[in-house]
């Protein structure tokens, strides 16, 4: 599933050809996603301008001009591709960056097409998903905090607000593994498997490591969980400057298949050496709570 990185790289992509754009027409070539989508939708969203595009945590959130939000979740497989109208009428996709690697653009999996009016003419953002794990929501802006997706969820990692402070009112005490309390929504917003193993390899903390022990006993963040927060902001924003990770089924609006994935220390690794500075370990794979965990037992305590 696309973790906060690769959505962070999909806002990016469409924030140029959507923002300010005109939608003209939202086509639903289907009822429903994973969910089915709001009642008249399509009508609702339509003939609307597009303000602004914004992430919160693993959602791409669309403002229109009349207060609505459109709520997106790329679920498992799901991407957005861009389509330019030329002047004599054809269609032509945007294939901004340096390299490309084939997608799927198979038509069957086009699922939405925003059709847009924008300063430099006609273009479509096409929604495809071929697992249907992705689903669209509409709410209001100033209720967006209370919305069901969002009421509980905790900071962004890539913010001022959350800082090892925070997260040690949040450990304090708790005996839950590092990995699952890092992984839960609540404690950090858009943490994914992926990035919460390459933070913890980062900082040499062990994931079987319970939470509360990071925190000492007057409740203060003690120094390895000061050095995870860093670690938690450097692998998130190396992940965005890659332009995410191209596990499966991932793709950047551009076409490109981001690349941060071969710089992996830990993640999908299992038997490989472990690549922290005099450590002869190997790198182990683990189940937690149902999940590929890859760490290094020997350097990670």
């Amino acid at each position: 599933m696309p973790e906060l990185p690769e959505v962070e790289t999909v806002r990016r992509g469409l924030s140029p050809t959507m923002e300010g754009a005109l939608l003209v027409h939202a086509e639903l070539r289907r009822p429903d996603l994973r969910f089915p989508f709001p009642e008249n939708f399509a009508d609702r969203v339509s003939g609307r301008r597009i303000l602004s595009l914004s992430r919160r945590a693993k959602y791409l959130l669309i403002d229109l001009e009349d207060g609505d939000v459109i709520i997106a979740h790329l679920g498992m497989s799901g991407s957005f591709r861009i389509e330019e109208v030329h002047v004599d009428g054809l269609m032509a996709e945007t294939t901004p960056g340096d390299f490309h690697l084939a997608r799927s653009k198979d038509e069957k999996h086009d699922h939405v097409i925003f059709h847009l009016e924008g300063e430099t003419g006609a273009s479509r953002v096409i929604y495809n998903d071929p697992r249907r794990f992705g689903f669209m929501d509409l709410a209001r802006r100033e209720t967006l905090t209370e919305h069901a997706f969002f009421r509980s969820m905790g900071e962004e990692p890539t913010g001022n607000v959350l800082d090892a402070h925070v997260l040690a009112a949040r450990f304090s005490g708790k005996a839950q593994p590092l990995k699952a309390a890092l992984l839960d929504q609540r404690n950090i917003a858009g943490l994914g498997n992926i990035y919460v193993c390459e933070a913890l390899w980062r900082s040499g903390l062990s994931p079987l490591k319970a939470a509360g022990a990071l925190v000492d006993a007057k409740g203060r963040p003690k120094k390895a969980l000061i050095l995870l927060m860093e670690a938690i902001r450097a692998v998130i924003s190396d992940a965005i400057a890659a332009g995410g990770s191209s596990l499966r089924d991932h793709i950047r609006t551009d076409g490109t298949l981001g690349y941060f994935q071969h710089s992996f220390s830990v993640y999908d690794r299992e038997g490989e050496p472990c690549r922290t500075v005099g450590c002869s370990g190997t790198v182990e794979r683990i189940v937690q709570t149902g999940r590929s965990t890859f760490y290094c037992a020997r350097c990670q305590k």
